[in-house]
């Protein structure tokens, strides 16, 4: 059992919002030392790790172009953009970006994720839209639209995924029910995840649309 002390470790260190690279770190380190490994073997596990899965880092260099792409503009012309269009709502804006999501996950088109996409683009563009159709907006719902629209990519990406056939997550759902006997092909398993990529889409939209009509009634009442 004392082998397994790196998961309290884990635990420990994010209940007190700990560092999360120090503490898996430590825990990686700590697990070794009870399990009879030396500091060269744990050391070398964790190079051996890392390269195998630098390719995971790569999105560090997707950060200075965000800086750079807000420094010229990119969030002030796609609320210009908001603007001009007059009547989007920002459950409108973010019900059309979840479909976006999900459509470019069924073409295998990545489009980034929270960082390079929601915050400089999604959010500030819902938040247009608010701002627009209500006059003004208090902080509480602009913190709302920044969790709506963090909802949106989620669940965008989450169920939008499967919908590529050569996905990764595809071809592992299908390689772990065919070593369990189950003749199952991947295009099959495109076909089960329609189904839920579209309940998702409905609900998310149901969800944008009652805040809309939130914001709607409360900033009418007000004025």
């Amino acid at each position: 059992m004392i082998k397994l002390i790196g998961v309290l470790i884990v635990v420990i260190g994010f209940l007190f919002k700990i560092e999360t690279l120090f503490t898996v770190l430590v825990a990686g380190i700590v697990t070794g030392l009870v399990s009879g490994l030396d500091i060269n073997q744990i050391l070398t596990i964790l190079g051996d790790s890392f390269v195998a899965n630098r390719a995971v880092s790569l999105f560090i260099l997707t950060l200075p172009v965000i800086g750079i792409l807000e420094r010229y503009g990119l969030k002030q012309r796609a609320i210009y953009l908001i603007e001009k269009i007059g009547k989007i709502t920002a459950g409108g804006v973010l019900s059309i970006y979840m479909f976006a999501r999900q459509i470019a996950g069924a073409l295998s088109i990545r489009m980034s994720g929270h960082p390079q996409f929601v915050r400089p683009l999604v959010n500030p563009m819902a938040q247009a839209a608010a701002i627009n159709k209500n006059n003004k907006i208090n902080e509480e719902d602009e913190e709302a639209i920044k969790a709506l629209s963090a909802a949106s990519e989620n669940y965008g990406n989450f169920y939008g995924q499967n919908l590529f056939a050569g996905s990764s997550g595809v071809l592992l759902i299908a390689s772990t029910l065919s070593e369990q006997g189950f003749n199952v092909t991947e295009l099959e398993i495109v076909k089960a995840s329609i189904i839920m990529a579209v309940v998702a889409f409905l609900v998310s939209a149901l969800q944008n649309y009652l805040f809309d009509r939130k914001l709607n009634k409360k900033y009418r009442q007000n004025n």
